[in-house]
């Protein structure tokens, strides 16, 4: 009875190890090979997939996500003979689950390997300055072998980038020599710009400034001297409307002998001939006084006398 008890429980067992190969669950962009006795058969896909227990064998579980992998430096020789460290990441995807099993032992090992030597073949053609400046020339031309190389290995390759590019040291102390040249030679330039453009800017004040000042003496000129003519003018009009007689202007004339002979500079003056002419109109304004009084002379009140003084010679 006992044995009988095993043999069940033994078949159980066998039952439930069977349904568990039966029955297979692909998780989300994930696919399996199965194979039977050896040979491939067909690719599960994502969710419930049933299979023949001890006759069909999952041979790989492959991911079918994008992937991300990081290949470490590797020198490169550039066509000016410089040794350069390059870091490349790989974007790929496995768009075909058999093609990826059968077709290369390690795509991984196969893509890092390709990308080294397509690296080389790029960057052997390439000066150093060029292989600095073209990152996406290289990221363009290496993508473009990759996924036609991996196409057969059902693996595309999406995107590929140089994560640095590592020049020698004494290289690199050269470029940050030329760099800071290139910055103080700028920064020269710039401060030559700012203080000829403060130059023309202070020049072109003064040339404003200049006119300005100009026009205003001129301005300033006319108005003094349209001022004077009108004084002038007034004047005229003046003792045109009053009909000046001879005798007014006699005297006026001996009211302005003073004037002329003020200052410390005038050691000799010259009387006209004019002022017989003067003294003859005033006298004859002085005509009407009484008989027997002594005629005031204005020479004698208000004007120096007139004198003839020779010109000293030093």
């Amino acid at each position: 009875m006992s044995a009988v008890i095993i043999v069940l429980i033994i078949l159980v067992v066998l039952v439930f190890i069977a349904l568990i190969k039966t029955i297979q669950v692909i998780p989300q962009a994930s696919a399996a090979i199965v194979e039977r006795f050896g040979r491939y058969t067909r690719t599960l896909n994502a969710g419930l997939n049933i299979v023949v227990p001890f006759i069909d064998t999952i041979r790989n579980r492959i991911d079918l996500r994008e992937q991300v992998v990081p290949f470490p430096p590797q020198p490169v020789i550039t066509q000016d003979n410089l040794v350069v460290n390059i870091d490349t990441v790989i974007y790929y995807q496995v768009t075909d689950a058999r093609a990826a099993t059968y077709e290369v032992a390690s795509y991984i090992q196969a893509i890092e390997q390709l990308t080294v030597t397509t690296l080389r073949n790029i960057i052997g053609g390439m000066d150093l300055e060029r292989t600095l400046t073209s990152r996406e020339d290289i990221n363009a031309a290496l993508r473009g072998v990759l996924d036609e190389a991996t196409g057969k290995w059902g693996i595309r390759v999406n995107r590929v980038e140089l994560k640095a590019i590592e020049p020698p040291t004494s290289i690199q102390d050269s470029m940050e020599k030329q760099m800071r040249a290139d910055r103080d030679k700028r920064a020269a330039i710039l401060q030559a710009e700012g203080v000829r453009q403060s130059e023309i800017l202070r020049a072109e004040g003064e040339k404003q400034s200049a006119i300005l000042r100009a026009e205003g003496e001129s301005r300033a000129a006319a108005l003094k001297a349209e001022g004077e003519a009108q004084a002038v003018r007034t004047v005229f009009e003046a003792i045109h409307a009053g009909d000046p007689d001879q005798k007014l202007l006699s005297y006026q004339y001996l009211q302005m002998l003073p004037k002329i002979a003020e200052g410390d500079a005038n050691k000799l003056w010259i009387v006209p001939s004019e002022i017989g002419d003067a003294l003859k109109g005033l006298s004859g304004a002085l005509g009407g006084m009484a008989p027997g009084a002594p005629a005031p002379s204005p020479l004698t009140k208000d004007v120096p006398s007139a004198r003839r003084e020779e010109p000293t010679v030093d």
